[in-house]
């Protein structure tokens, strides 16, 4: 590992040199930003470089430790930029975008994806199946992988399906904001939820579970006699290590139930930044920077949720959270705060009285079970136990105490020390 590591270091030394030397030989443009770019493009592959070799392992080793390593840097990169756009005025932030892509930078009408939520429209006599066929676009398959690559990502059927379901009413709850959020009953719950969502979980738990049947016996790929055997062991570098079965169990403990509600919270959080970020930023939900996200998120969320369940698990062996799980903590964090201070007003729009209402009976209802669950219950249930050991100790010391005629074998034993002491 040092001598790889050290060979890598040359490698940056050599790439660092090779730059320098280009840019002395050819002649620097008279072009500001052409510059700039270049030159922020040049920092940040040198720092990706040093990093990818000396920033610290994860928990996962395949395909390479060191492209877990290139995740992590990648993550510093992204909360740096991400902190420069909060520090800029709305009209620069927006505009800066230009310099990442011409198109950027112009205000985009939202698409609405409710109006007319007939199933069956029989005013259409041409294709009465219409609104079906409009809903059917490339997210629909996005929507698939991605609670695929999630389930993968948290190892829980329980956990996956409640979070795809707080996101539909969060949708329902949020659509006077976004207007994307306006979708029909239909799309919510039988395309998201059931089908996308619900389809993409199954395959996960599936695939999670071959994984955890598999075995795992690792042999050198010149070791393997056969051609077919290589592939196969080179097609298995893509698979994990080792296998470490998620068991979340949130309610043995308060210590449990608090991080699973901030797992949740994070995720439903991490999911809204996507659709607000966009629409502040003005960047269409096509263009290829959403789709980047959310590669870079399915990357990281990995690596933060094994280092979150092992700091959950043993807290011994464990004694701080992970890195990844701190910087997707904080780029979820920093870009919340670019939405609030990019377009506070639209944050601000008042929640209808009935959606403020349902939000706030399900709140009482989680604090009323939590306090239930690891306060009164324990509560109760220590003092049964005691209870019942001070019964059960009353019964073996009245059997001790009570002889067969009902007199108290204590109160004869003086009488039998005298006799004792008569005789001697």
């Amino acid at each position: 590992m040092e001598n790889g590591r050290a060979h890598t270091l040359t490698v940056l030394f050599i790439l660092t040199c090779a730059l320098g030397y280009v840019t002395l030989l050819e002649e620097t443009p008279q072009d500001t930003a052409y510059n700039t770019k270049r030159g922020i493009v040049a920092s940040i592959l040198v720092f990706l470089c040093f990093g990818v070799t000396q920033a610290k392992d994860g928990p996962f080793s395949r395909p390479h430790p060191a492209y877990w390593r290139f995740w992590l840097c990648v993550s510093v990169v992204y909360e740096l930029f991400l902190i420069f756009i909060l520090f800029q005025t709305v009209q620069d932030g927006r505009q800066f975008m230009k310099y990442i892509d011409p198109h950027l930078g112009v205000p985009l009408p939202e698409r609405d994806y409710g109006g007319n939520c007939l199933i069956y429209d029989p005013g259409n006599e041409t294709d009465p199946f219409h609104n079906i066929w409009d809903k059917l676009d490339g997210f629909v398959p996005a929507h698939f992988f991605g609670w695929y690559l999630k389930t993968l990502m948290i190892r829980d059927w329980w956990m996956c399906m409640i979070i795809s379901v707080m996101f539909e009413f969060l949708e329902y709850s949020l659509e006077h904001q976004l207007p994307n959020f306006s979708e029909c009953w239909w799309d919510h719950w039988i395309m998201d939820v059931i089908l996308c969502n619900g389809l993409g979980i199954y395959c996960g738990m599936k695939t999670l579970s071959w994984l955890s049947l598999k075995t795992y016996k690792w042999q050198g790929l010149w070791n393997i006699p056969t051609y077919k055997g290589k592939m196969k062991r080179i097609v298995f570098q893509f698979t994990p290590y080792s296998w470490v079965k998620f068991e979340w169990k949130p309610a043995s403990s308060l210590r449990r139930w608090l991080a699973v509600c901030g797992i949740i919270f994070v995720f439903l959080l991490a999911e809204l930044n996507t659709f607000y970020l966009k629409f502040v930023l003005w960047m269409p939900p096509e263009h290829y920077l959403v789709l980047l996200r959310l590669v870079f998120f399915v990357n990281v969320g990995g690596v933060a949720m094994r280092e979150i369940y092992d700091f959950m698990d043993d807290p011994k062996f464990h004694k701080k959270l992970g890195q990844q799980a701190w910087l997707v903590a904080a780029i979820t964090a920093t870009e919340f705060l670019i939405v609030v201070k990019y377009d506070p007003y639209t944050l601000t729009l008042s929640l209808p009285f009935y959606i403020t209402q349902c939000w706030i009976l399900g709140i009482i209802l989680v604090l009323t079970w939590t306090a239930w669950r690891f306060f009164i219950r324990d509560i109760t249930l220590r003092y049964k136990e005691i209870r019942r050991q001070k019964q059960e100790h009353r019964h073996e010391k009245d059997k001790c105490l009570s002889n067969g005629d009902g007199h108290s074998a204590l109160l004869d034993e003086p009488n039998v020390s005298k006799l004792r002491e008569r005789k001697l």
